[in-house]
């Protein structure tokens, strides 16, 4: 079978370059900061619950702007704001290898956090815009690919270059794939505007960004009674802020768009998807240093597993979503073996088995790799071309929220069974206990999200609608 790679015309293959070197980079520098955490704490004199903060800044800021930025998108055209993120995470990452405090490293994460979110938004877009459909699976998996590398090369990169060089020369690390993204995207002479000449809709975006950041904030601290506050507050205010979108003549997000069935409940599939797996990797670190009384460097290599996996088959589960007619398949298929995986979780204890760590670990990778890329071209392919920005913008909005919750679920589920992680000691039945419990929560949550996937209704028919 002929590759997908073959005859693509001079402007997909730029574009694909561009949007593979710009999005390495988030995930890159989000798993290399996992290994700095250490060094960044005795430098500035901070505790684990400060550091932790070090990438919830990060994901919090990118869930903020997501939204108006897809909007953005529409208005001022895909290849712009791709640029602006480009250069904003560049900007931002040199001053953080420069920050004089822990104050100024949170803020610059802040702004990383806006400008991976714009390469993020732009980049999905920008390919679903320039592929035609027969080839959109393969080119979303072939930039899902490089999601995933960043992913699995940030903990070896990160750790070596903090132990040779120091924390600081991380964000430098990350200009040449920048650098890159900007060369080529520059070769793109054409701007992709599905909206030009409207107006942006600014009130409606610092509702959004507050409700937003009241809502998760709260959902970061609990299970804390001022944070369930925050919650209910940040809730009423996203529901003004639903209100508000009805009535605007040109909304920052239009609610019309989740009237397409396939996307409406691909994104809460994703969302599940993402809710219910995320903070395997942080139980994993831990249960395997703690309870297996295994190295870093150990733990590490047997947690490459899952990316490792995804890197080899997200590709061409993306192609193959091309190819196949129904598009609940895959993704449903993702689903479903991720349920298995988290099932497994369960059943950890404390006498480690490594192989049935492995075999789970590579389910995880299996999951991800069916599910990520055909989801996403069902999303963007079930919409029509004037709504692929905010497609886009939800895309990786649901992705962003789906992690918080993951790592909130993780956290309320230690303070409510251990108090802190400050007692993690031998022999360790508390945090056996509590793995449980937080997955038990995911298992659920990922039973909803393959059920959702199924029933997303007549797909074929609805992306053949999008798309004319």
């Amino acid at each position: 079978m002929e590759s997908p790679a073959k005859h693509l015309s001079v402007e997909m293959r730029t574009v694909l370059i561009a949007c593979c070197a710009g999005i390495f980079v988030p995930p890159l520098m989000s798993t290399m900061m996992n290994l700095a955490l250490v060094p960044i704490g005795l430098e500035f004199d901070v505790g684990s619950k400060s550091l932790a903060m070090v990438n919830t800044v990060f994901l919090l800021a990118s869930v903020i702007v997501m939204v108006p930025l897809a909007r953005l998108s529409d208005i001022i055209g895909r290849k712009k704001l791709f640029i602006s993120g480009l250069i904003i995470t560049l900007i931002s990452a040199a001053t953080a290898a420069l920050s004089p405090s822990f104050e100024a490293l949170l803020v610059m994460r802040f702004v990383m956090g806006a400008g991976s979110a714009a390469i993020s938004i732009s980049s999905v877009a920008m390919l679903t815009e320039v592929f035609p459909i027969e080839r959109r699976g393969w080119a979303i998996g072939v930039q899902s690919t490089f999601i995933y590398l960043g992913i699995a090369l940030g903990p070896a990169i990160g750790g070596f270059m903090c132990d040779i060089l120091g924390w600081r020369y991380l964000f430098f690390f990350l200009v040449p794939f920048a650098l890159v993204s900007l060369l080529f995207i520059s070769r793109f002479k054409k701007e992709i505007i599905s909206d030009a000449g409207a107006s942006m809709d600014y009130t409606g975006a610092v509702m959004y960004g507050v409700a937003v950041m009241l809502t998760m904030y709260g959902v970061i601290n609990l299970p804390n009674t001022w944070a369930v506050v925050l919650i209910v507050v940040g809730l009423i205010s996203l529901v003004v802020f639903i209100r508000m979108m009805k009535k605007s003549r040109s909304p920052v997000l239009d609610i019309g768009i989740f009237k397409h069935k396939v996307f409406s409940r691909a994104c809460i599939a994703a969302y599940m998807n993402y809710a219910s797996s995320y903070s395997v990797a942080f139980f994993m670190a831990l249960y395997l240093q703690s309870v297996g009384a295994l190295t870093a460097s150990q733990a590490g290599l047997i947690l490459l597993i899952q990316p490792a996996i995804q890197v080899a088959f997200t590709a061409k589960s993306g192609s193959y979503s091309d190819r196949i007619g129904d598009k609940r398949i895959l993704p449903t298929l993702g689903m479903a073996i991720t349920c298995v995986a988290v099932f497994m979780v369960i059943f950890l204890g404390t006498e480690v088995n490594l192989w049935y760590i492995g075999l789970l670990l590579v389910l995880f990778g299996i999951g991800y790799a069916l599910f990520t890329a055909p989801n996403t071209n069902a999303v963007m392919s079930s919409v029509p071309p004037k709504n692929r920005g905010e497609a886009s913008g939800m895309i990786a909005l649901v992705r962003q929220i789906g992690m918080m919750t993951s790592m909130s679920i993780a956290m309320c589920c230690i303070a409510l069974i251990m108090g802190t992680m400050d007692n993690l000691n031998p022999p360790y039945d508390q945090f056996v206990d509590v793995i449980r419990a937080a997955f038990s929560i995911c298992l659920a949550m990922c039973i909803v999200g393959t059920v959702f996937s199924w029933f997303r209704g007549n797909t074929a028919g609805e992306v053949a609608v999008a798309t004319k």
